[in-house]
């Protein structure tokens, strides 16, 4: 099926009752929710006994809300009560994999995942089950070591899947996450995501509490100018799933973008509420943390550094915390952020690599490199560049490693960072030059891939560095024009309205100063940064 055919199809069904042949799920109409413990609507009419089709549906809701340790839990719950159930078996195979997560199941992974498949074809003869089955089958069976080669084969899968049941919400929602993980590394990101987009809003609008509809549609439309296309989709989720972590965290991938530190804090401190109390083998759910990195960054951006501080604090109190990816993600970048953002460059000097012990470190390089990365412009700001070039060199090592890594953007992103910092270090040795033609590399390459949904955003993004480093060379008129690019990626950071403020002030340019002072007190109206004074005065000066 080609892809405006495709699209033609989501628009009829967006306005269509969706309805079902015989033999296949009519409809997804039933509420997945037990004693309160509410997830949204999935009805998958799964062929199992009927005692346990609400608990298919559940588990299947927890699969589309991320929460994939969870739904594993609950499906292998299911293959005991009832081990005909093919889709159960299915469900435990289908969560050992996280197509946007970037995560390398291990060979016991693979192992389990390959008997879960070859249970869930021995119990059905269902076409719709089948070819789901397949799908999942061909991430399992294939024989590379590498991840995305793995997902290639589901991709394939979830495309015949589609194409021969489009109308049924499970497939449809499936199928969307597997277009925006084909667009992970495709040229043409744009294509993909419009049409995962179209696929998802008929979803929705047919099923307005479907989990995967409304999930997959934040990750849809968490890319480069794309945020405000479905807010009233992303405000439906508080409605959903309130005791669900991920579901009380996703929004936030949307406001941040726009720039609505509020909504960022409020939607992350009600998912790290219920996060806290998730366990996971003796370990706090990467959920909690994961929220955490979001609310210690929409403080830092109102300039409430104090409560980031508070907030991180807690965070170390309640570990240990799961030593997977996102959890070494962000045991590495809260303190870099704290300082960085801050501009403590003594504390950024001191941070110390590797330094969370139960974490493998070798298994995740990008998070390792944050840290270096920090200790890097720490290092240079505070004039040792011999410990700077050592971190330049460590970053450029860990660029080569990650290469191999499951996402190929782990590899660009340790890069990005590297030609920053490479970038200040050349501006240390007296090439103003060099410096700038490093850090305008940093923000082309950057402009390659899309924001990971590990991160609530850059620790320096490239072009907020260009204008810091043009204002340090006394060129505020071409930091002006840096620190507007940046705003336009990455809206109403602190740093970056700061910048423009300072830039368009030493510029002579008092009315562009004023405007970009009033943002910065409008976006930060409780800073507790000293800089914020002299901010306030050029505001009055224009008043």
């Amino acid at each position: 099926m080609n892809t405006w055919y495709r699209l033609s199809l989501v628009v009829v069904l967006a306005t269509l009752s969706l309805s079902a042949p015989a033999g296949q799920a009519p409809g997804n109409t039933g509420t997945a929710a037990r004693g309160g413990d509410a997830i949204g609507t999935t009805d998958f009419h799964a062929n199992c006994l009927e005692g346990v089709r609400a608990d298919v549906d559940h588990a299947l809701g927890l699969m589309h809300h991320m929460m994939y340790t969870q739904a594993r839990a609950e499906f292998e719950a299911i293959t005991k009560a009832d081990p005909d159930c093919a889709m159960a078996h299915w469900g435990v195979a289908t969560t050992l994999f996280q197509p946007l997560w970037g995560t390398t199941p291990n060979a016991a992974d693979i192992t389990l995942g390959r008997q879960s498949v070859e249970n869930a074809r021995k119990a059905t003869d269902i076409e719709r089950e089948r070819l789901l089955i397949e799908a999942t089958a061909a991430f399992f069976e294939s024989d590379t070591d590498q991840v995305r080669e793995r997902l290639a084969g589901w991709i394939e899968g979830m495309d015949a899947a589609y194409d021969a049941f489009p109308d049924d919400l499970n497939v449809a929602s499936l199928y969307a996450l597997s277009r925006l993980t084909l667009a992970l590394s495709a040229e043409d990101r744009q294509a993909l995501h419009d049409e995962a987009e179209a696929v998802l809003r008929a979803a929705w609008e047919n099923e307005p509490t479907h989990p995967g509809a409304v999930h997959y549609s934040i990750h849809a439309t968490d890319a480069d100018g794309r945020a405000a296309n479905a807010t009233e989709i992303v405000d439906s989720y508080t409605e959903i799933a309130p005791s669900v972590p991920h579901a009380l965290h996703m929004p936030s991938h949307i406001y941040v973008r726009l720039g609505d530190w509020p909504r960022t804090i409020d939607w992350n401190q009600q998912s790290a509420k219920v996060a806290v109390e998730h366990k996971m083998q003796g370990a706090t759910s990467f959920h909690y943390i994961h929220a955490t990195d979001y609310l210690v960054y929409g403080h830092l951006q109102r300039g409430e550094d104090s409560a980031a501080l508070g907030i991180w604090e807690g965070a170390q109190a309640n570990g240990p915390h799961q030593g997977n990816f996102p959890g070494a993600f962000h045991l590495a970048s809260i303190p870099a952020r704290l300082a960085v953002e801050t501009r403590n460059w003594e504390a950024a000097a001191a941070i110390t690599p590797r330094a969370v012990d139960y974490i493998d470190w070798d298994k995740f390089s990008w998070p390792e490199a944050v840290s270096w990365f920090a200790r890097g412009l720490g290092a240079v700001h505070t004039g040792d560049v011999e410990t700077a070039r050592e971190a330049e060199q460590r970053l450029a090592t860990l660029a080569e490693n990650a290469r191999s890594a499951a996402d190929q953007r782990f590899s660009t992103y340790i890069e990005v960072d590297r030609r920053i910092l490479a970038g200040w270090i050349a501006n240390a040795e007296g090439d103003p030059e060099r410096a700038i033609e490093l850090m305008r590399s940093a923000g082309e390459l950057e402009a390659t891939v899309e924001k990971h949904p590990v991160t609530p955003g850059a620790l320096l993004p490239p072009y907020e560095a260009l204008g810091d480093v043009l204002l340090a060379q006394g060129r505020p008129a071409e930091a002006l024009v840096a620190y507007q690019q940046s705003n336009r990626i990455w809206p109403q950071r602190y740093n970056t309205l700061a910048g423009a403020a300072r830039a368009a002030d030493a510029a002579g340019d008092s009315e562009a100063a004023a405007q970009w002072s009033r943002r910065l007190l409008e976006a930060a109206p409780g800073s507790e940064r000293e800089p914020v004074n002299g901010i306030k005065a050029v505001a009055e000066r224009q008043n």
